[in-house]
């Protein structure tokens, strides 16, 4: 007997389930809706509240908490910087000394490029004096040559001629000093 009555209660219970079980699929999607209606509802109502927060938090509370931040910003800052006033005097303090550079390095390349063109200057003229002595020495060897020959010419001349020379340089003087007024 007590098989029997268990085998009664399984079936029962089976066709329990089995009733059941639309049902429970049918509750399952009537709580999805008005699960779903109520979180629209939710949603409805908190929207517009959760608006006015924002609008009240941005109108009141926002300043408020600026304010203080900026208040505590002033107290924490070491040194406190109004609007710099010195950025004219660094301008012309840079421009003195980039004019500084400028003019050093003028009168560094003015140095050197004196003192290369000192040197070529004594090159050059160390060249035209030693061109000049040379020049001289060949005309002057030019000149005793010539004087020599001269000399030798004038012993090979006849006396007639000595004679003929110094008569012309004589008319010649006699004429000049007459046509002096």
């Amino acid at each position: 007997m007590p098989e029997t009555r268990l085998r009664l209660a399984k079936t029962q219970l089976m066709r329990a389930a089995e009733q059941v079980g639309p049902m429970a699929a049918q509750a399952r999607e009537t709580a999805r809706h008005a699960a779903a209606e109520k979180i629209i509802d939710a949603r409805g109502w908190a929207a517009p509240r959760l608006d006015a927060a924002a609008h009240s938090f941005e109108d009141q509370l926002a300043p408020r908490i600026a304010a203080m931040l900026s208040e505590a910003a002033a107290k924490v800052d070491p040194a406190p910087r109004g609007r710099s006033r010195n950025w004219p005097m660094v301008l012309l303090l840079t421009g003195v000394a980039v004019g500084a550079a400028g003019f050093a390095m003028y009168r560094k390349n003015t140095d050197q490029w004196a003192g290369s063109v000192k040197g070529s200057a004594a090159d050059a003229s160390h060249w035209v004096s030693d061109k000049a002595r040379t020049a001289a020495d060949k005309v002057s060897s030019a000149a005793g040559g010539v004087r020599n020959r001269a000399e030798e010419f004038g012993h090979k001349a006849d006396p007639s001629s000595d004679e003929f020379g110094n008569k012309i340089s004589t008319e010649s003087s006699s004429t000049s000093a007459t046509k002096l007024p």
